[in-house]
């Protein structure tokens, strides 16, 4: 009647993590975090759920990348990613032997400036990390296969090629999130490619007669089709949300494209897991809740019950979810979702074709004291 019961035992020197989650994160965020680790490994990973993995917030420079990321994606546990363009370039760092520290947020950011240091609250690396690695990434950039308009996730997987390269020949154990992703055939979308050093590069590139363009409009259709080939298949969505952002965004907004711009009928993503420190009242998307999404159809309503949100720092999160999930998961077969795009495509656009909406002409344009007549359904915003 009342719930589970409140059970405590006293921690032992020999507690696992699974132990940990399981039977001491009673309340609160760490009963949120407890039940964001069960909803994972319990129902989405014992599943042929395709799952999508959203990132901002600089987690790649403390590590979470090659901690964390990469044993999630070798093991068939993450199936698409849309990331921030800093976390993708601050990936690549330690790839090409460079080094990043701890340190403490309480220094003096003057002499740190003074004397060519960068600060990440309390991460530090010479400025010539940064020199160095758009170097490198201009080098890479110039090559052929860059040379034309693509989707930020083919533009990744050819700089995963490179960086991956790269680690092999350096003899290196560190594997970079790009590189494994490369690898796994994952691919990583940015949905805000020109906002991030990697997208700083690229503009820069084209004032000297570089051919390369970010295809925005092939990242919509490339993750809306992920997803509509998930339900196709008979299969559900799940969302695993690490801040929030443009990249929760991104993936959530896959949902009404299907069904508002498309006109395919669809609910919503059936999981979403959101690790999130915004607050829901300033009305930002960030702490945007599960059921606010659900008016927008990017959730679907039956599912709400196996929908989370614990708001805590990504950085405590994420290793105690990984190492949950690794505990206890197997792997599972990877969809290689990255070499599917031309067929997720084709079979998109033929629903598109067969359901599109077909809007009537305007009573008058606009400006004009009439009023717009369409067969559609009123825009959520108004």
């Amino acid at each position: 009647m009342y719930g589970r019961k409140l059970d405590p035992q006293p921690l032992t020197g020999g507690t696992t993590v699974r132990d940990l989650v399981d039977n001491h994160f009673f309340a609160y965020n760490s009963a949120r975090l407890r039940e964001a680790c069960q909803l994972l490994s319990k129902r989405i990973l014992e599943s042929e759920a395709t799952v999508g993995v959203t990132l901002s917030g600089a987690l790649t420079p403390t590590g979470l990348g090659y901690s964390a990321m990469v044993p999630l994606i070798d093991a068939g546990h993450v199936d698409w990613i849309v990331s921030t363009g800093a976390n993708l370039y601050h990936d690549i760092h330690r790839s090409l032997g460079f080094e990043l520290f701890g340190s403490s947020p309480y220094v003096n950011d003057l002499e740190l400036r003074e004397g060519h240091i960068i600060r990440i609250y309390d991460i530090l690396f010479d400025q010539d990390v940064l020199l160095k690695s758009d170097a490198f990434l201009r080098q890479v950039l110039q090559s052929p296969e860059f040379q034309r308009r693509m989707s930020t996730a083919e533009l990744h997987y050819n700089l995963g090629k490179y960086v991956r390269a790269r680690e092999q020949a350096l003899g290196m154990h560190y594997r970079s999130m790009i590189g494994a992703a490369y690898e796994a055939g994952v691919p990583i979308y940015t949905s805000s490619p020109g906002d991030s050093t990697i997208g700083m590069n690229v503009a820069a590139m084209a004032l000297g007669g570089s051919q390369l363009q970010f295809d925005v409009e092939a990242d919509v259709n490339e993750t809306t089709a992920i997803v509509h080939a998930a339900k196709q298949a008979g299969q559900q969505s799940a969302v695993v949300i690490f801040g929030g952002g443009s990249p929760k965004n991104f993936i959530l907004q896959t949902e009404p494209q299907i069904q508002e711009i498309m006109g395919i009928p669809e609910k919503g993503h059936d999981y979403f897991i959101q690790i999130t420190d915004a607050r829901v009242d300033t009305g930002g998307l960030s702490g945007a809740t599960p059921s606010e999404a659900m008016t927008w159809g990017k959730v679907d309503p039956e599912q709400l019950p196996d929908t989370i949100v614990c708001y805590t720092d990504s950085t405590i999160a994420m290793p105690i979810m990984v190492a949950y999930i690794l505990d206890g998961c197997a792997a599972r077969p990877l969809k290689r979702l990255y070499d599917r795009r031309p067929q997720m495509l084709e079979a998109l656009r033929q629903a598109y074709l067969q359901h599109a909406p077909i809007d009537e002409p305007l009573e008058h344009t606009p400006g004009s004291g009439g009023t717009a007549v369409g067969r559609g359904t009123p825009h959520p915003e108004g």
